[in-house]
C-alpha cells in the first residue's frame, strides 16, 4: 500500500471515529437554502433584486434551547449590478406545534459591484420568520422577512428581503 493511500485510509478512519464527537458538541441546529427577493436602494435609486439565501444555525447551549447563533449569506442580481451580503448574530425561536416562530439580530458587510465600482458598506440586519414543519422527517418550510440598515457615504439606506426554502434540523 503507497503511502498516500494509507494516508487517505488514515484521514478517513479519523473522520468517521471524530462523527460521534461532533454531534454531541454540535447537538442540534439547522441549514437553510431557499430563493430570495429584495429592495435594495443603490445610492439614490431603489431597484428590485432577485437572488438567493443561505443559513447555518447553531443550538450549542442545551438549557438556553431557544438562542442560536446564526451565519447567513445571500446573494441578489441585476442587470449589470451584483450584491452579496455576509452576516453573524444571534437568534431567538420558540417551537408551537408544528411551528418555528424566530426573531435575529445580525451584523455584517455586504460587497456590491455596480458596473465595475466596487463597495463594501457596513449593515445590520434585523428581521424574523417562522418554519413550518412538513412531512419529511427532520424538514421544514421557512418564510422569512428582514430589514437591512447600511450607511454609504452620507447616504443613510434602509433595504428589505422576504425569503423562502427549505431547512433540515439535525
Amino acid at each position: 500500500m503507497s503511502k498516500t493511500a494509507r494516508a487517505v485510509l488514515a484521514f478517513l478512519a479519523l473522520t468517521l471515529f471524530s462523527l460521534p464527537m461532533a454531534a454531541q458538541i454540535l447537538a442540534r441546529g439547522n441549514v437553510y437554502g431557499g430563493v430570495s427577493y429584495g429592495q435594495f436602494t443603490e445610492v439614490v435609486n431603489r431597484a428590485s433584486y432577485r437572488g438567493w439565501e443561505g443559513s447555518a444555525e447553531i443550538l450549542p447551549i442545551n438549557r438556553f434551547s431557544h438562542l442560536g447563533f446564526v451565519l447567513d449569506g445571500s446573494g441578489y442580481y441585476r442587470s449589470g449590478i451584483s450584491q452579496y451580503n455576509f452576516l453573524g448574530g444571534a437568534r431567538l425561536s420558540s417551537t408551537y406545534g408544528k411551528w418555528r416562530p424566530f426573531i435575529h439580530g445580525m451584523g455584517g458587510i455586504a460587497r456590491i459591484n455596480s458596473s465595475g465600482v466596487y463597495y463594501q458598506p457596513v449593515i445590520i440586519d434585523v428581521g424574523g420568520g417562522a418554519d413550518y414543519k412538513i412531512f419529511f422527517k427532520n424538514f421544514s418550510w421557512r418564510l422569512q422577512g428582514d430589514l437591512i440598515h447600511s450607511h454609504y457615504g452620507n447616504a443613510t439606506q434602509y433595504d428589505a428581503r422576504v425569503s423562502t426554502g427549505i431547512v433540515w434540523r439535525f
